[in-house]
C-alpha cells in the first residue's frame, strides 16, 4: 500500500497528469477556436455577398461594427455609397442605426453631422437644423455646424437668425462680413412693412459700398422699379447679369438709355431688338446680328451657363449661393451660342 501511494506522488508522474490536461484543454480550445471561425467566415460570406447584391441593411452595419470589429471610418464609407446612389432615407437610416450603439463623444459627433448634412441634402432642412442645434450643446465652436445653421437659416428665410449665425462665427475668426452684406440684402427685400421706395433706397446704400449685392439689387429694381433701374443703368455692369437684360421684355426697355450703353447697344442688336450695327466686337453677338441682317429665319440664340469662381463647378441656373461650395454670390455668366426654342422644337419632331 505504502508503495502505490508513493508511486502516485511520483513527481514525474504529476507532471505527466499536468502535461496530459494541457494539451486537452489546448486541443478543446483550438477546436473550439476553429469553430467559430468557420462560422463566422460562413456568416460573413453570408453577409458579404447581401452587400455585393446591394441588400445590406441598416443592422447589418452595426453587425459589421460589433461583431467583426470593422473600423468605424470604414462603416461611414460603406454608408456613404447611399449617399453616392442619392438613397438619402437609406444613408439617413443607417446613421440613426449606428447612433444608439457608438458611445465615444467624438464618434458619436461626427455620426451627427453626417446625419445633418445628409437631412440637408435630401431637402429635410427643419431635421437637418435640429441636428446640427444639438452638436453646438455639447460643442458650442464647432465652425461646421455653425455655417450649416447659417445656410440652413436662410433656406428657410430666417434671415435674421442666420445674421446672429454670422456674429458666432465672427467670435470664431471667420471673416464673414460678405455674408453679412448679403443677408442685410435679404432682410431688407423680405421685410413686409418697407415701401418699394425705401428698399431700393436701402438697397441703394448697400450696394454704394458693396457691389457684391449687385445682381439681387438688379433682379428687384427690374421687377419693382423699372424706372429706378434705367435712371441708373450706367452705374451698373450690365455684362454681370446678361442673362436679365436678354430675357427683359420688349416694353420693359427704355431704348434712349440703351443707345447710350455700349454693351447692351451691342446685345440688343445681337437679339434683332435693333438695328444699328454691321457687327460686333464680341464674336457670338457678332454671328447674331448677321443671322438677322442676312438671314430669314433666325436659327440660333443665346444660352447661359453660371460658373462660381469659388469652386468652379458650373449651374445651369443662377443661385445666390452655389450649390456645391455654398459660397455666395460667386456665379459669374457666360453666354454661349445654342438653338432657337423654335429650331430645337422642331429638331426633336
Amino acid at each position: 500500500m505504502d508503495n502505490i501511494v508513493l508511486e502516485y506522488r511520483d513527481p514525474l508522474f504529476g507532471v505527466m497528469i499536468l502535461v496530459a490536461l494541457v494539451f486537452t484543454i489546448s486541443f478543446l480550445a483550438y477546436s473550439y477556436g476553429i469553430y467559430r471561425e468557420r462560422i463566422a467566415r460562413k456568416d460573413y460570406r453570408k453577409l458579404s455577398r447581401r452587400f455585393e447584391l446591394g441588400k445590406l441593411k441598416e443592422e447589418d452595419y452595426v453587425h459589421l461594427y460589433k461583431t467583426y470589429n470593422l473600423p468605424f471610418d470604414s462603416i461611414l464609407l460603406l454608408a456613404s455609397s447611399f449617399l453616392h446612389k442619392g438613397d438619402y432615407n437609406k444613408a439617413i437610416n443607417v446613421y440613426l442605426t449606428l447612433l444608439e450603439h457608438v458611445k465615444e463623444r467624438v464618434k458619436k459627433e461626427e455620426l451627427l453631422e453626417l446625419l445633418g448634412t445628409t437631412y440637408f441634402k435630401g431637402g429635410f432642412l427643419q431635421r437637418s437644423k435640429d441636428i446640427f442645434l444639438r452638436i453646438l450643446k455639447f460643442s458650442p465652436r464647432n465652425k461646421q455646424a455653425l455655417n450649416h445653421l447659417l445656410v440652413l437659416n436662410e433656406k428657410l428665410k430666417d434671415f435674421k437668425k442666420a445674421k446672429e449665425i454670422t456674429l458666432c462665427l465672427e467670435e470664431l475668426n471667420k471673416n464673414v462680413e460678405k455674408d453679412k452684406i448679403y443677408l442685410d440684402a435679404l432682410i431688407i427685400l423680405n421685410d413686409p412693412i418697407y415701401s418699394y421706395e425705401k428698399r431700393t433706397r436701402l438697397l441703394y446704400d448697400i450696394y454704394k459700398k458693396d457691389n457684391s449685392i449687385q445682381r439681387l439689387f438688379v433682379e428687384y429694381l427690374l421687377q419693382f422699379n423699372k424706372e429706378y433701374f434705367w435712371d441708373h443703368v450706367d452705374e451698373f455692369e450690365a455684362k454681370s447679369f446678361i442673362d436679365l437684360m436678354w430675357y427683359l421684355n420688349f416694353d420693359d426697355i427704355n431704348f434712349d438709355k440703351v443707345s447710350k450703353n455700349n454693351f447692351l447697344f451691342e446685345l440688343y442688336n445681337a437679339k434683332g431688338y435693333l438695328n444699328d450695327l454691321e457687327h460686333s466686337e464680341d464674336f457670338i453677338f457678332n454671328i447674331l446680328i448677321l443671322l438677322h441682317k442676312y438671314s430669314k429665319e433666325i436659327t440660333a440664340t443665346l444660352d447661359f451657363e453660371f460658373t462660381c469662381t469659388s469652386c468652379k463647378h458650373s449651374h445651369p441656373v443662377y443661385d445666390n449661393r452655389c450649390p456645391h461650395c455654398h459660397d455666395i454670390l460667386t456665379f459669374e455668366v457666360n453666354h454661349t451660342l445654342s438653338k432657337s426654342l423654335d429650331q430645337a422644337t422642331q429638331s426633336l419632331q
